[in-house]
């Protein structure tokens, strides 16, 4: 196809993901044609920082060869065949390495295509575990408010996002909502003044809120506890002091599962292999996606525990589920390929010895009237926009609507940055560039932020 063509096939025959399209009525789809390291580059020729690896993916960055050869080079050896009762060499090596990486005895891979399916997977392997136990009431789930964990009907209602979700019920039933671990507005969520100033206090508190959940339920009720280590949707929620040691304790003395949703921040994104690392907790279930190929071809996983596998070992027991694509032999190729990167090149101790400086960055903009809080961790952070810094008002739904949709989302890429202005909590922009990235890409996502967010403030 020519140029137009292409941009005439994008307007009239493509159905986008999470696509206001009326936006593009009489207007341009924006079509990204070309990656190189931390940049991509649209059908124009400009070029733009990709300030989000992608969406959270992209972890070595755009445009490695060697990743696109390690596929060329397996799908000549064996392009698909399914592990329906077979094997193949590559879905094996794999699920080996990561359980090398992998806290604690979680030991067991089950590839999907994505991480909503492993996080359904993950809530199927709970229900169908306990019934094996002897415990088959045992099948709801306890996640956190406005937490994201994927698109599928169950993993859907474990979502914590009710604008997410209305337009689809009913849902699976069972799925039931705690705090999230939103620091900056403590004192609200909590209603305790003074917690925002006591971390280690808040996080007592929030994770106590999930035992409470769990005992309102009944614990010969509830399954699992899903959990991201730092929580996406809202603008980066990192955990406070001792919450998941709290949490395990929990988790433990209800036998509750803890799943730990890192299709986010595994593979490098807090500068640990995963998540739960960096946070010093084992949970019995890891789900993960995303960067575990940087985004060369789909693939994800969850990830459990021995003793989740255990009642599956002998017998007639057999884990009824599965899908087509699940540990495809090209992209299980690409993902050992990816993995080889970061241990070539010391990705997670570049991520550990730069996330101060990503962080020392991101702070300059504190000085702006509309920056109210700098949160996250490793190469992941939320900047939360507010209307007044004194009080922490943040922006009714028409100011949001034009200040997010209407403005800042199109002025930050117009400006050269893809990144993402984001209202499922209240207004932040969120930031997750590839782990390549450095001081002299942080200065400037900072100097394009500084800029168009002077000019939001201006214009409201």
């Amino acid at each position: 196809m020519t140029r137009p063509d292409v941009l005439k096939a994008a307007h009239d025959n493509l159905w986008m993901h999470f696509t206001r399209h009326s936006s593009y009525e009489g207007g341009e789809v924006p079509m990204i044609v070309r990656g190189e390291g931390a940049y991509i580059y649209d059908i124009h020729g400009k070029r733009y920082l990709d300030g989000l690896a992608g969406l959270f993916v992209v972890q070595v960055g755009h445009g490695r060869a060697e990743l696109a050869e390690a596929a060329a080079k397996q799908a000549q050896e064996l392009a698909f065949f399914p592990l329906w009762s077979y094997a193949h060499p590559k879905a094996a090596e794999l699920a080996a390495r990561l359980a090398e990486l992998t806290p604690g005895d979680l030991n067991r891979v089950f590839f999907t295509t994505g991480g909503g399916e492993a996080v359904e997977s993950a809530w199927k392997l709970a229900k169908q575990y306990y019934k094996l136990k002897g415990k088959p009431l045992k099948t709801k789930v306890v996640s956190r408010s406005i937490a994201y964990h994927g698109t599928p009907q169950g993993a859907l209602s474990i979502t914590g996002i009710p604008a997410l979700k209305q337009v689809f019920e009913p849902l699976v039933p069972g799925a039931i909502k705690a705090p999230n671990t939103n620091l900056y507005r403590a004192d609200e969520i909590s209603g305790f003044p003074g917690l925002e100033k006591d971390p280690e206090a808040f996080g007592r508190w929030a994770a106590d809120q999930i035992g409470k959940a769990i005992e309102m339920e009944g614990p010969d009720t509830v399954a699992a506890v899903f959990v991201e280590p730092v929580q996406n949707a809202g603008g980066c929620f990192p955990p406070p002091p001792g919450y998941f040691q709290r949490l395990r304790e929990i988790c433990d003395a209800h036998d509750v599962l803890l799943v730990s949703d890192e299709v986010i921040c595994a593979f490098g994104r807090l500068g640990t292999m995963f998540g739960g690392q960096k946070f010093d907790y084992v949970p019995d279930i890891i789900t993960c996606a995303k960067g575990l190929t940087s985004g060369y071809s789909p693939i994800g996983a969850m990830i459990a525990s021995e003793r989740l596998f255990e009642p599956f070992k002998h017998g007639n027991e057999t884990f009824a589920h599965g899908y087509t694509f699940g540990g495809h032999p090209v992209s299980a190729a690409v993902a050992l390929a990816n993995l080889d990167i970061f241990e070539s090149e010391g990705l997670l101790e570049h991520v550990t010895a730069n996330e101060p400086v990503f962080k020392a960055t991101l702070d300059r903009l504190l000085d702006l009237p509309i920056v109210g809080d700098v949160r996250g961790s490793g190469y992941f952070y939320g900047i939360e926009l507010v209307k007044d810094k004194s009080t922490k008002q943040t922006f009714n739904e028409e100011e949001s609507e034009r200040l997010l949709r209407g403005f800042l989302s199109k002025a930050l890429f117009d400006a050269g940055l893809y990144c993402r202005a984001d209202d499922r909590g209240d207004p932040v922009v969120q930031l997750a560039p590839p782990l390549i990235c450095g001081p002299k890409e942080f200065d400037e996502i900072e100097s394009i932020l500084r800029s168009v967010l002077t000019e939001a403030w201006a214009r409201l």
